[in-house]
C-alpha cells in the first residue's frame, strides 16, 4: 500500500474496529477514535492507538486530536445521527472536520457513505447519477461528500455502501414481527462486513483516489423474500408486507469491481444468511 503508512479511523465501531485490525495486519500504524471513554480499553486490547474524540457542529473535541490527525490517511466512518436537523448538523460537523484537516498531515481521505444518497428511481443506479436524495440522511451524506471532494488539500474517495450485514448485525432482527412493511417486492441492496473491509483495503492498496464507488452484493432478492427468510432463520416472527406500489433502486457495483479487480466474497445475500447463522 504505497504512499500510505499511517491511518486514522474516525469512528471505530462495528465497521471501523475490524477494519483497523485488518489494516494492522498490513503493517499500518492505526489510530482509532471512539466517543466513550470505556471503549478505549477495547482499542488498546486490539493494539489500535486509542483516541477519545467527539465531532460536533462547532468543534472537534479531544485532548489529543492533533496527534490523531497526524497520519497519511483519514477514514471517516461517522453516519449522520437521527435528529430533526440532521442536514445542517452533519454538514457543520464535516466543516469542522475539514478545518482540522487543513492544518494536518492528512493527504488522503476515504469517506464512508451510503446508498441513501440515491432516491428510489425504480431502476439500476450508477455513480454518475445526478442524485437528489429523498431522505434527510441522504441529503446530509450528499452534502458531506461534496464538501470533502471540493478540498484541494487532500485526495479523496467516496464509497457508497448498501445496507451493512455481518456478525452481530443479522438482518433477521431488522424487520421481525413488523406489520404492513412497505416495498415488499423491492430488491434489497446489502453488503457483508468482510466485503466492506476488503473493498476499503483495495482502494488504499491500489490508490484509487478521486473516485465515487457504489458497493453492494451482486444479487438483489426482494425485501419480502430476504427479510422473511432472515427472520425465520432466527426463529423470529416474519414481517408482513403491504400490497402497494413498489419504489426501489438497484445499486450497481460494477465500477468498483472492475477498478479493483474484486469479486465479492458474499455475492448472494440469501446464501450469506446461512453463513451468518454459523457465526
Amino acid at each position: 500500500m504505497k504512499s500510505v503508512h499511517s491511518t486514522s479511523i474516525l469512528g471505530c465501531g462495528w465497521l471501523g474496529l475490524p477494519l483497523a485490525e485488518r489494516l494492522r495486519e498490513y503493517g499500518f500504524t492505526v489510530k482509532g477514535s471512539v466517543t466513550k471513554e470505556e471503549k478505549l480499553i477495547l482499542l488498546k486490547e486490539k493494539k489500535i492507538l486509542p483516541f477519545q474524540l467527539e465531532l460536533t457542529d462547532v468543534a472537534v473535541n479531544g485532548t489529543k486530536k492533533e496527534e490523531f490527525f497526524n497520519s497519511d490517511l483519514l477514514i471517516i466512518n461517522i453516519p449522520p445521527g437521527r435528529r430533526t436537523d440532521v442536514i445542517t448538523y452533519h454538514t457543520a460537523q464535516i466543516r469542522q472536520l475539514i478545518t482540522e484537516l487543513k492544518g494536518s498531515s492528512i493527504r488522503y481521505v476515504l469517506f464512508i457513505s451510503s446508498s441513501a444518497v440515491y432516491p428510489d428511481l425504480n431502476k439500476e443506479v450508477f455513480e454518475t447519477e445526478k442524485v437528489e436524495p429523498f431522505k434527510e440522511s441522504g441529503k446530509a451524506l450528499l452534502q458531506a461528500e461534496q464538501l470533502i471532494r471540493a478540498q484541494p488539500e487532500f485526495k479523496s474517495t467516496i464509497i457508497r455502501f448498501g445496507g451493512l450485514i455481518g456478525p452481530k448485525r443479522h438482518p433477521g432482527k431488522f424487520l421481525a414481527g413488523k406489520k404492513n412493511v412497505a416495498n415488499g417486492d423491492a430488491p434489497v441492496n446489502v453488503i457483508h462486513l468482510d466485503d466492506c473491509i476488503e473493498l476499503i483495503c483495495g482502494v488504499i492498496q491500489q490508490q484509487a483516489w478521486g473516485e465515487i464507488f457504489n458497493a453492494s452484493a451482486d444479487v438483489h432478492p426482494s425485501r419480502k423474500v430476504f427479510y422473511t427468510r432472515a427472520a425465520e432463520q432466527l426463529a423470529l416472527e416474519a414481517p408482513s408486507f403491504a400490497t402497494a406500489e413498489v419504489t426501489y433502486k438497484i445499486l450497481n457495483s460494477e465500477k468498483i469491481k472492475k477498478r479493483l479487480g474484486y469479486f465479492f466474497k458474499y455475492p448472494d445475500p440469501l446464501s450469506t444468511l446461512n453463513h451468518l447463522i454459523e457465526t
